[in-house]
């Protein structure tokens, strides 16, 4: 048996901003629980990668946090999320890098300067 990611979660300095983020170009569903001030992300992910959830949360400590995390988003169409992300505020690291026999990829940070990436697989 592996041991598969089964959460995520980003620590954020505005966590509000940054589920409105995610929320706006990917249509993530954020659920505010404020007595323990988390947000839960449900991606609403079907079909053959489903992928996983997570939360977004404001450390009760002050920063720095370790680590930046990085993780991909299926998309369709990684030129219309690299739009809406400029749109949302967002900016392109990589427009579009291919994987030999996988798929293709771009990089972009979201408004606090986290990394994160989008994910086209090749079609079947």
């Amino acid at each position: 048996m592996g041991n598969p990611v089964v959460h995520w979660e980003l620590m954020s300095k505005d966590p509000g901003k940054v589920a409105d983020f995610y929320a706006r170009i990917f249509g993530w569903k954020v659920d505010y629980h404020p007595q323990i001030n988390y947000r839960v992300v449900d991606t609403a992910a079907e079909g053959e990668m489903r992928g996983i959830n997570g939360g977004i949360v404001k450390p009760d400590r002050e920063g720095p946090w370790p680590g930046n995390m990085l993780f991909y988003v299926l998309v369709d169409d990684l030129a219309a999320y690299r739009k809406k992300i400029v749109a949302a505020g967002g900016k392109i690291h990589v427009e579009e890098q291919k994987v030999p026999g996988m798929g293709k990829l771009s990089l972009f940070t979201d408004p606090e300067g986290r990394m994160m990436g989008l994910w086209k697989a090749k079609p079947r």
